[in-house]
């Protein structure tokens, strides 16, 4: 009879412990969240539409191009930073999808490299080379921030950017060096597109493993390193001298259109937060996702939904950026102190995605980091 008492008082105390805890949820892998669904409207609702787009954008961009090759003048210069700051938005859209095709490839690296290697660039130029942007050495040479210094860093006003690719002595090395830095932002993300509208779309929906070579898996790590890394770290944390312990205003993304770099932030943001939520492209419908997955296996933290936290993590970072000037570059040299503070609200979420959210859905962290989180 003592036996049977203190059994039942032993399992009655296990019963409250496990009630007690603050964090409950089920376990990923083996459960029956539909996964294919989730890889379908990924792919049909938000990553291919959000790379036909801007395969769109890079086209209208590369045509202004030219148009300001063949006529430089101050209305095809205009129009040309319109399309280019379109553009540039727009692959904040894409930047998150660094799989398949775009890995292999390398696309965010030949797009986005920054700060651009300007010195490299006038060597070339002056030297009458023809850059070779194919080669893994010319990525800070080339994509986006090579256009932000060709549109605004070549000269000091626009009446001097123009003489420089009309009648400057090196007038046509700057016009055959723009036109080919054009041109390869739409040839690769054209590139990327075909092969998600031909076999790898299919090939990565059906992919609806739980391993670390499953869709979900792979893109779960490529959505927490790049905001991780990318925006978190790239647009706010190494400007700001969290690693090195000094500000680096050279590193701000858009260094010479300083005042457009928030505005980058700001997209790139909302648009990693928008793939949380599973929110299609064009923000009409809302799908299987990331959140609702955590809702699904209950994933609780400190009494909340995992869910709930990471979104109003996502809201406080917003609001933290809402307050940066829109200049980055004269925040971190003027008021670094909200450069640090947008970095500490991001960080936050970093704990959220790449711990609490990995470990509910039972995905490996597959990359490396050395900053200790």
């Amino acid at each position: 009879m003592k036996k049977f008492i203190l059994l039942f008082v032993s399992l009655s105390l296990f019963v409250v412990s496990c009630s007690d805890d603050d964090s409950s949820s089920t376990t990923a892998g083996d459960d029956a969240f539909d996964r294919k669904e989730m890889l379908t409207h990924w792919a049909d609702h938000i990553i291919v539409p959000a790379y036909t787009n801007f395969v769109a954008s890079s086209t209208t961009l590369d045509a202004s191009t030219q148009t300001f090759i063949e006529t430089p003048n101050e209305a095809n210069l205009v129009q040309l930073r319109e399309d280019y700051q379109k553009a540039y938005l727009d692959f904040q859209t894409i930047s998150i999808f660094e799989i398949g095709p775009a890995e292999t490839i390398g696309f965010r690296g030949f797009v986005n490299t920054y700060p651009t290697n300007a010195t490299a660039i006038t060597q070339l130029i002056e030297n009458y080379e023809t850059p070779n942007l194919e080669l893994p050495s010319s990525r800070a040479a080339q994509g986006f921030p090579a256009l932000d210094y060709f549109l605004y860093g070549v000269a000091d006003n626009d009446n001097s950017i123009i003489e420089t690719y009309s009648t400057g002595n090196f007038a046509n090395g700057y016009k055959t060096y723009l036109g080919l830095v054009s041109k390869r932002i739409k040839d690769l993300s054209t590139l990327i597109l075909n092969d998600w509208n031909n076999e790898y779309r299919d090939n990565f929906v059906a992919n609806t493993s739980s391993s670390s070579t499953g869709s979900v898996d792979m893109l779960a790590n490529d959505f927490i390193i790049h905001f991780e890394k990318f925006i978190r770290s790239g647009k706010v944390g190494i400007p700001a001298g969290v690693f090195s312990g000094n500000v680096e205003p050279q590193t701000i993304e858009s260094y010479y259109q300083p005042s457009f770099s928030k505005s980058l932030l700001e997209k790139s943001l909302n648009s990693s937060k928008n793939f949380f939520k599973g929110l299609s492209f064009d923000q009409s419908t809302t799908g299987l996702s990331f959140e609702s997955y955590l809702d699904y296996l209950n994933s609780i933290k400190e009494g909340e939904d995992l869910s709930t936290l990471i979104l109003n993590q996502y809201e406080d970072s917003a609001s933290k950026i809402g307050l940066l000037n829109d200049n980055l570059l004269q925040e971190v040299e003027n008021n670094n102190s909200k450069m640090l503070t947008a970095y500490d609200s991001m960080q936050a979420n970093v704990i959220l995605l790449k711990i609490d959210m990995l470990q509910a859905l039972s995905i490996s962290v597959d990359y490396v980091d050395t900053d200790g989180d």
